[in-house]
């Protein structure tokens, strides 16, 4: 069997790459914080079109909750790892620099960068001795071009893409590969504030994106098609610089 995390699998683009990969053949943990209602919905569309899923609540900021979460998964999964992690979840708390409070930067850099090391590191080892992995981190637009009131999210994905570049290049004799992609208007809740008709002017292919069309990348880079490409970033924003 193998295994593949989604961090904030629940909703949104999440969800979408939990059925994907799902379909692809892994057994997919979703990841989720709080909320049980869209968890177990997504448990229930994978497992109706045959696929293999499992829930796995803690929190991305707390590395406590990670680590335990994670050491009772390996405990009941003996002998197996997972094999594909996709660092997913975050949150927004947009706010000009002049305005933000501490813990508007605080929770966004904890929740979008520190996780990624926390939840990164307790699987990285186990990738490394099998001689094979994934990691994909889902990061933003913002963190390649930077975005007005999103200073603090645009540090935190930025920070992730350099990490992204600096540990594939830590890990890539062991055929264990990290890349990052970053989405650029999708319809999610996240931006659903958004009247998609005021910003088809600045999108060259004139609509939002869907979330699935966020997943098929992210299951190209779980898959072998992908082996000798690590250290990138892929843009799906529809034609967005």
């Amino acid at each position: 069997m193998k295994y593949a995390l989604v961090t904030g699998g629940s909703r949104g683009i999440g969800k979408a790459i939990c059925k994907q990969l799902a379909e692809d053949g892994f057994s997919v943990i979703i990841n989720y914080r709080s909320n049980d209602e869209e968890a177990n919905k997504t448990l229930s569309e994978i497992k109706e079109k045959g696929g293999n899923a499992e829930l796995l609540k803690f929190d991305i900021s707390n590395i406590d909750d990670i680590e335990n979460a994670l050491e009772k998964w390996a405990d009941e999964n003996e002998g197996s790892y997972i094999e594909v992690l996709v660092n997913n979840a975050g949150i927004r708390k947009d706010n000009l620099q002049v305005f933000m409070q501490n813990d508007e930067w605080n929770d966004v850099i904890n929740t979008n960068l520190n996780s990624f090391f926390y939840v990164t590191r307790r699987l990285l080892k186990d990738m490394l001795v099998k001689k094979n992995g994934r990691i994909i981190n889902i990061v933003s637009l913002s963190g390649l071009k930077g975005m007005p009131g999103q200073t603090n999210y645009s540090a935190a994905k930025a920070g992730v893409i350099g990490a992204t570049k600096s540990l594939s290049q830590e890990i890539a004799r062991k055929r264990v590969t990290a890349n990052c992609v970053a989405p650029g208007f999708i319809k999610t809740d996240m931006i659903e504030e958004l009247d998609e008709k005021q910003f088809r002017n600045i999108i060259p292919m004139r609509r939002f994106g869907k979330p699935e069309e966020v997943a098929n990348v992210v299951s190209f880079l779980a898959s072998e098609k992908s082996s000798y490409i690590t250290g990138e970033v892929i843009s799906v924003s529809g034609g967005i610089n």
